[in-house]
């Protein structure tokens, strides 16, 4: 892995890196993150009884429509056609939701930041959904655990 930062020109001025020669191959990327909250407001989301409706469910669309616009609020971003978004929660225990995110794409760069905006995204709608009854929630902290494809390799994060 090169140490040269790719996004700055000569000029060291910002810019959208040229991926016009870099081969299409498979990527994925997988992302996590948590929400660190009282025992009571897990209690609510994991019964179904929060007053805004089904916070996974609205979390989950949420991640899924971000990460299919990375690239509208990530400034150096390539937009990509996304072959796949699966996000899924688990309970770590009774204060802890788990995010994981798996994009997938076939093209010419990865989907790491894609990753990493559909569990952060998920992430802020559980806090939002959840804000009246816990403003004390915790989210993060959120990492890359994998990703596959591309000339810099596979990458996977020894732990969470």
């Amino acid at each position: 892995m090169s140490d040269q930062l790719t996004h700055f020109n000569e000029q060291n001025r910002a810019r959208m890196v040229d991926i016009s020669e870099k081969d299409v191959t498979k990527r994925e990327a997988i992302a996590y993150s948590q929400i660190i909250m009282k025992p009571e407001t897990l209690a609510r989301i994991r019964e179904g009884r929060v007053e805004k409706g089904d916070v996974l469910a609205v979390a989950q669309v949420a991640g899924v429509m971000a990460a299919k616009k990375t690239w509208e609020i990530i400034p150096m971003c390539h937009p990509l056609p996304l072959t796949g978004i699966d996000i899924r929660f688990s309970f770590a225990n009774e204060t802890i939701l788990e995010v994981e995110a798996a994009v997938k794409t076939t093209g010419k760069t990865g989907v790491e930041m894609e990753a990493l905006t559909a569990v952060s995204t998920a992430a802020l709608t559980v806090y939002d959904m959840c804000k009246a009854m816990d403003k004390e929630m915790v989210i993060g902290p959120t990492s890359l655990l994998k990703k596959t494809g591309g000339k810099s390799g596979d990458f996977i994060r020894g732990e969470k």
